[in-house]
């Protein structure tokens, strides 16, 4: 590839095609350097380079100049015109124009008046390539005249009324600056209550006595005549009636004071301006300023809003104490409604200013200068705004367009001037006037139609050095018309320099990126155009940087000691350095103390003067480099004890030999703070990916302070360093200036390349993309290629953006697919990347699997089997298989039920599974699907199997009712799982004594369709407990217990209740149980001295004199009988032959607790401990907590104990 410089082009819209067309060849339209040599060869239009201003106020006590330079080819001769008319400055003695120049001198300090030579002057400058214009220059002398004579009389006025001094200065040219001051020449002091308006008039909000004075004066400063002018003074005095006597007071007339306002507060009202609304005009880029001035006691506070919008930030200011609102460089957005607010302890007014900005011409596009060749086409714009929209008008060579002799190659288009096809005599100066109400702006541009073969302006030979691993330029400025194309050779080779390598400007000049050794040599310069070609060779050498291998090092001495710095430059051997010591960025002191050899600063004899930072800078005429060394003094004193501490950040990176890969980097170590660097840490950061986040790059020894780092394309790095010692790690250095490497193909592809198919007929790539570090340039894409694993198909292949999935539709059902995945950027593909498989989308499953059987195991497990499906029938990855299952009918009830099916699944190839947590007896329904990633196929065959009997669960309920002195009730609901055919009822029961022993158990079959039965021939007023189970064929179910007490006989029992009512009170009953209770004690102790000398208690010989196994407790775990602990007596009861100590008995799996003995009690007994283990029961649970009763003891019940 050729590398060249063309004309840039812009494409356009077909609706504007022909204007469009010549605005690109605008663009494309040469500019004529500014070259001496150059110059003095082309012709060129005249430029007016320097005027003066459109309002030109003159002094009217010097010479008038009014200024008017042109350049042009041939040089252009200068003519003028006032007022509209030619003027012969030939026939006026005063007036001369400056040779080679259009300015005009007009001599009036000699003689003449300044007023002779007002009027509108425009300078034309003109050659055979067309004529320049300048504005139109008002001149008009300054004018400052004196104030006309008045007699002003004595103002009095009460003390806190309002006043306004008018100022009316002469009317001057330009308006004069007002300021008001004493006969002393002091500026009178202004305040929130005291301020000049924007007309100068002095206005006083209210008047105190200290504004009596006779000497308020008005000045108007004309600077343009550097004059003062002064108006008469004015004599204000200020009384307060208060400090007159009633007399005088009476006797003075509200006429002799000026005005009639009360001296009481009163609320705000405007001095200026008038009314409660008001208009104000500005024009674009000019100062708005907007004034309000109030009076009022106390004086009041001015607040400005806006009201349609807020006031612009950076362009608001307030003048005069708030008084005055100033909008600068003020715009059309800054009109509308402005409210100034007045406000006082007594109330608040406001006014409204509706602002209208308006504006003169501005430009948005102006002229420009155009050279073209012959046959070429172009297009002058000029683009104005303002309000209202200016009136765009065209002149040639100074003359009206409409006027103007007639160009074919010309076309007018409102406010462009489109050319077509050029020729020489098409060259023209060209105005363009936009104008309104408020002003205009006028602009030359000329076409200048040339035919130029090219020209190499620079000069031939010219050679350049450059530092390795810099940028090098090489220039080659050109001309020609039409613009030459460029392009550049290297030791004259026949192909031209490539674009991937070099980078050629649109000037012409050729750069070198990075310059290495090989780019030395000779470059040659080629201009073509249709007229001809130019070379020129120009040669580059690349010099070796230059490097101070040895830097100074930080130095505390001691006062009157010598010290030494080192400073050791490696250089280009074709380059002679110079070393230059610098202390504290300045000179060295010119001191005989300090010497400089080759490589050394010494300094003698050193004083505290001599602290400071030393630099070495080596100096050759392409380069520079320095190093910085601090130099501390500290007094002859013994040396403290180190401090140890982790280094100081490392400084003065350094980055040389900058290559596209690799780079080194060079550092200074900080201070080690007595502790040796053991190691430095490069980190880097990537300000193009990853802003802000910092990298590990390597790590090298302590000794060592360069390190060559490897690096990746299109990265731009910095580097921080830092040091480590035994004590920790510093912190960082200062980030290193940034390098941006080159951009280069991607070094490695994306990984996580997987295929998997959402859809039946689609494959889904996927994979894990590139980050920006990785993609080693611009323009990151995936080449994302597959083809079918067992098929002869070439690869297909699609070129995706930078994104992380693909989808390949229209592919068959589950098939293996092989894909790779392929990373490119501008500059290239990564290596070939690895193949991986992959499958098409799954569907369902076609396949059943097949001879489904079952074996019963037990009465809750089942063990299923089947055949697998085909492979091909899976259509998909095989997840496994799926079992549902449930009970579709009971084999007692055979009752319909809700279906509630259960699922297991059972994971990859298994043909076999267990079912586990079946109910006995019972019907159940099976079938078995096979699963995969898309779900489940169709399901086999149902498949029915039986579960076989279990033993039953608990019977629901017991309850014993309608109970009599010889008999008891017990009503009972069935098993809510009979897990079977019921056989029969078990129901055991056996009397609780008052002493909680058991009685004889007895055992009694009950059939399997009662649910109520009656125990007779019992004994009265006494305690059973029930054992009750239901049976199958498969065994006994588990009991279900409770406890009941037969009625006492009715005739003792309305006895006791007697007693209960009174005895208690009677003294006798008192005596009895006081009796009783002494005996308890004395049973206590005797029974405690007996176990102490090992002998038995009287329940346990009784017990071995009547043993029966029919009543020893029944074991926990098959509901037999036990037997009572045999053991010696001195050890403890077993735990379950205790009952507990609120003597309650429970039934085994029930909260219910067992209900007491006593007619009309509530069953609690008042625990003595004397009778604690003299029966053995079941193991029954642990009472709960709290359960004891809180009543006080029942007589009762005491006697109750003892029957």
């Amino acid at each position: 590839m050729q590398l060249k410089i063309m004309p840039k082009k812009k494409r356009l819209s077909a609706g504007r095609a022909p204007l469009m067309l010549f605005l690109c060849q605008m663009i494309s339209a040469l500019e004529v350097p500014l070259d001496p040599k150059l110059l003095e060869d082309l012709v060129q239009p005249p430029t007016i380079t320097q005027q003066s201003p459109k309002d030109y106020i003159i002094d009217p006590r010097e010479n008038i100049v009014i200024q008017c330079e042109a350049k042009g080819k041939p040089p252009p001769s200068f003519s003028w015109t006032r007022n509209g008319t030619h003027f012969d400055i030939d026939k006026d003695p005063l007036v001369t124009m400056k040779p080679g120049s259009g300015t005009l001198i007009i001599n009036i300090m000699s003689e003449g008046k300044a007023e002779t030579y007002e009027g509108v002057y425009q300078c034309t400058a003109r050659n055979e390539r067309g004529a320049a214009i300048s504005n139109n220059i008002v001149i008009r002398p300054s004018r400052s005249p004196l104030w006309t004579k008045e007699k002003l009389e004595p103002i009095t006025l009460r003390n806190g009324q309002s006043l306004v001094l008018p100022c009316r200065p002469p009317i001057g040219l330009p308006p004069p600056i007002i300021f008001w001051m004493d006969n002393s020449f002091q500026r009178l002091p202004q305040s929130e209550r005291v301020s000049q308006g924007l007309n100068g008039d002095l206005y006083f909000s209210n008047v105190l006595p200290e504004d009596t004075r006779e000497d308020y004066i008005c000045y108007a400063r004309f600077n343009h005549t550097q004059t003062i002018q002064q108006k008469q003074p004015i004599s204000v005095k200020v009384i307060s009636v208060d400090e007159l006597n009633d007399t005088i007071a009476a006797n003075l007339s509200d006429t002799e004071f000026y005005g009639a306002k009360s001296h009481r507060q009163r609320p705000p009202a405007f001095l200026t301006p008038d009314g409660n609304t008001s208009r104000k005009e500005e024009l674009r880029g000019n100062v708005l300023s907007l004034e309000c001035i109030a009076e009022g006691l106390p004086t009041p506070i001015i607040y400005w809003i806006k009201e349609d919008g807020t006031l612009p930030i950076n362009r608001t200011f307030y003048r005069n104490f708030k008084k005055t609102l100033q909008i600068v460089q003020v715009t059309e957005a800054d009109s509308g409604n402005y409210q100034c607010i007045a406000k006082n302890a007594l109330g608040a007014i406001h006014h409204t200013i509706s602002v209208t900005v308006k504006a003169a011409p501005y430009w948005i596009i102006a002229p420009q200068n155009l050279v073209l060749s012959p046959e070429e086409d172009g297009a002058l714009i000029c683009r104005a705004s303002g309000n209202p929209k200016p009136r765009i008008s065209w002149l040639s060579n100074g003359v009206p367009i409409e006027i103007a002799p007639d160009d074919p190659s010309r076309k007018i288009d409102g406010d462009t001037i489109i050319f077509s096809k050029v020729q020489e005599r098409s060259s023209a100066v060209y105005q363009c006037n936009a104008s309104n109400e408020y002003g205009y702006l006028l602009a030359n541009a000329f076409v200048n139609v040339l035919a130029e073969p090219p020209r190499i302006l620079t000069s031939a030979n010219t050679l350049y050095q450059v530092i390795a691993n810099r940028p090098a330029l090489l220039d080659c400025a050109f001309f020609g018309s039409p613009l030459p194309t460029i392009e550049w050779f290297k030791d004259a080779k026949g192909s031209a320099l490539r674009e991937d390598i070099y980078v050629l400007h649109e000037n012409g000049t050729l750069e070198i990126p990075v310059a290495q050794k090989d780019s030395t040599g000779t470059y040659t310069c080629v201009a073509r155009n249709k007229l001809g070609m130019a070379k020129n060779d120009v040669h580059l050498e690349i010099k070796d940087p230059t490097r101070i291998i040895k830097q100074p090092e930080y130095a505390v001495v001691q006062r009157g000691s010598t010290v030494s710095f080192e400073c050791k430059v490696k250089h280009d051997h074709t380059l002679i350095p110079t070393v230059t010591w610098l202390k504290d960025h300045g000179e060295l002191p010119s001191d005989g103390r300090f010497t400089v050899d080759k490589d050394h600063l010494v300094v003698a004899d050193v004083s505290d003067d001599d602290g400071g930072t030393y630099t070495c800078v080596a100096n050759t005429t392409l380069d520079n480099v320095s190093a910085s060394a601090v130099l501390s003094v500290v007094a002859p004193t013994p040396t403290p004890a180190p401090i140890y501490d982790v280094p100081n950040p490392p400084f003065d990176l350094e980055m040389t030999d900058q290559l596209d890969r690799s780079v080194q980097l060079s550092w200074t170590p900080g201070d080690d703070n007595n502790s040796p660097i053991t190691k430095f840490i490069i980190e880097y950061e990537d300000a193009m990916h990853e802003p802000g986040l910092w990298h590990h790059q390597t790590e090298v020894p302590g000794t060592q302070t360069t390190a060559q780092l490897k690096l990746s394309p299109y990265v731009n790095y910095s580097f921080r360093v830092m040091a480590e010692n035994n004590l920790g790690r510093s912190l960082p250095s200062e980030a290193s200036e940034q390098y941006l490497t080159k951009a280069a193909e991607p070094d490695k592809n994306p990984t996580a390349v997987e295929g998997l198919g959402s859809e039946p007929d689609n494959l889904v790539i996927t994979w894990k993309p590139l980050n920006g570090f990785e993609s080693n340039g611009p323009g990151l894409q995936y080449k994302v290629s597959w083809r079918q694993k067992d098929g002869d198909d070439e690869w297909t292949s699609v070129v995706v953006a930078n994104v992380s999935k693909y989808i390949v539709s229209g592919t068959p059902t589950f098939v293996p697919y092989l894909i790779k995945v392929q990373a490119l950027n501008d500059a290239g593909f990564a290596p070939e990347p690895a193949v991986v498989m992959g499958h098409s989308g799954e569907d369902l499953p076609m396949v059943a699997p097949g001879n489904v059987r079952v074996n019963v195991v037990n009465s809750t497990l089942a063990e299923v089997h089947w055949d697998p499906v085909p492979l091909k029938s899976i259509r998909g990855h095989l997840q496994g298989y799926r079992i549902y299952y449930w009970k579709a009918q009971s084999s007692l009830t055979r009752n319909r039920r809700h279906l509630e099916k259960k699922i297991l699944t059972f994971q990859g190839s298994k043909t076999h599974g267990m079912l586990p947590g079946l109910e006995p007896f019972s019907h159940y329904s099976l079938n078995v699907r096979v699963v995969n990633g898309k779900g489940e196929g169709p399901a086999s065959a149902d498949k029915v199997f039986n579960t076989p009997e279990g033993v039953p669960s608990a019977p629901s309920s017991l309850k014993i009712v309608n109970p009599t002195l010889d008999s008891l009730t017990l009503e009972w609901e069935p098993p809510s799982h009979p897990n079977g055919i019921l056989t029969e009822y078990t129901l055991k029961y056996q009397p609780i004594n008052s002493t909680h022993e058991l009685g004889p158990l007895v055992d009694l079959k009950i059939p399997a369709n009662k649910t109520r039965w009656t125990l007779k021939n019992l004994n009265f007023s006494t305690r059973y407990k029930f054992y009750f189970y239901a049976q199958t064929a498969a065994g006994s179910g588990s009991q279900i217990t409770e406890e009941a007490i037969t009625t006492v006989d009715e005739g003792a029992g309305k006895a006791m209740a007697s007693r209960q009512v009174d005895i208690a009170t009677q003294g006798w009953f008192i005596g009895l149980m006081c009796a009783v209770a002494l005996l308890i004690l004395i049973l206590l102790i005797v029974c405690f001295i007996r176990r102490n000398k090992g002998g038995k208690y009287p329940v346990k010989e009784k017990e071995d004199a009547h043993a029966d196994p029919e009543i020893q407790p029944m074991k926990e775990d098959d509901g037999t009988f036990g037997e009572y602990s045999d053991a010696e007596d001195h050890k403890p009861l077993k735990k379950g032959s205790r009952t507990p100590s609120d003597r309650t008995v429970k039934k085994e799996d029930s909260d219910d607790s067992l209900v007491d003995y006593g007619e009309g009690v509530n069953g609690q007994f008042n625990e003595d401990g004397s009778f604690i283990g003299q029966y053995s029961g079941k193991k029954e649970k642990e009472p709960a907590e709290g359960n004891e009763s809180s009543e006080a003891p029942s007589p009762v019940n005491a006697m109750n104990s003892f029957v």
